[in-house]
């Protein structure tokens, strides 16, 4: 189990430092085994932060990270090893992640140096060969090539065979679909729909599908989180959030999904405009640690006005 509790990160700016930028402020969510939470917002609103922060490439400035009880932030050596051996990250541009002069098995074969020295080379070949089947990918087509031979889809897909070697039980993808073509992102959907399933007595894969694409994340999700500006405004079932969304911005984002065969204008004015869909929840409710109220069973919703402007949160 992954939870993140009242997680900020600011970043200091200037020659001295004297500026402070909030890049997330008081993130709160849990992510279970075998569960897909969709986190969603625009450029800049501080979810790719809060994924490079549970990968541990960010440190956090305040708040705790842990898995299965355990602080990720203390960790080290060893420990700090054993963890990214059950949480990976997949990430947007995955030709940058390879190496243009080694075969694109290189990033197969640093899994065995890093993590799995001791396994034999007969078994080390079979796992990979499992692996890459898992992800519909054959050995022959792709081992021993170099990335500028293979497409971008097959790319992503040996990234995530990277992460099943592991035997991962957390999946951090950050807008892993967004530079692939329309062919492509629905056979990478469906194979993280895959993961999330108990397979072998192994309890599936939690994944946090980090996107700005609404309609991927109806698609794949349990839950859904909308962030805006480093704050979460709303968070809940993927059907109550953006079937029955609350939120000003949650309204506008889903006002902003193509939809064939309907224009703009056609729309319903209110909800392109991100006009509230009713009064504010915190003048009606108790809000929560995060600055969240419940507006319905497990579906939370943040404030709508302006704090300056006499809000009580």
């Amino acid at each position: 189990m992954l939870t993140v509790e009242r997680v900020s990160k600011n970043y200091r700016l200037g020659a001295l430092g004297r500026r402070e930028l909030t890049a997330v402020r008081d993130v709160s969510f849990q992510l279970a085994p075998g569960e897909v939470l969709s986190l969603i917002g625009e450029s800049g609103s501080g979810k790719t932060t809060v994924g490079r922060m549970i990968l541990r490439l960010l440190d956090v400035t305040s708040g705790r990270i842990t898995v299965d009880g355990v602080d990720v932030a203390g960790l080290r050596g060893a420990a700090l090893r054993d963890y990214y051996r059950t949480v990976q990250g997949v990430f947007q541009d995955p030709f940058s992640t390879y190496n243009p002069i080694f075969k694109a098995d290189r990033v197969l074969a640093l899994v065995k140096e890093q993590f799995l020295d001791d396994v034999p080379s007969a078994a080390w070949k079979e796992k990979v060969e499992r692996a890459l089947a898992a992800v519909r990918l054959d050995p022959g087509q792709v081992l021993g090539k170099y990335p500028h031979q293979l497409s971008g889809g097959q790319l992503q897909r040996m990234l995530i065979a990277r992460a099943l070697l592991l035997d991962v039980k957390l999946l951090v993808a950050d807008e892993i679909i967004s530079m692939l073509d329309a062919s492509t992102r629905i056979d990478v959907l469906n194979l993280l729909a895959e993961l999330k399933r108990p397979t072998g007595g192994r309890p599936g894969i939690g994944v946090l599908f980090i996107t700005h694409d609404l309609s991927l994340g109806n698609y794949l999700s349990e839950r859904t989180m909308i962030m805006r500006r480093g704050e979460v405004v709303e968070m809940g079932a993927t059907d109550k959030v953006l079937g029955n969304p609350q939120h000003p911005y949650s309204r506008k984002l889903v006002a902003a999904v193509p939809r064939l065969h309907v224009r703009w204008s056609e729309l319903d004015p209110a909800l392109a405009a991100g006009v509230p869909a009713g009064d504010c929840p915190h003048h009606n409710g108790a809000a929560t640690e995060d600055g969240l109220v419940e507006v319905e069973p497990g579906h939370l919703v943040a404030c709508f006005h302006d704090r300056a402007a006499g809000c009580p949160m």
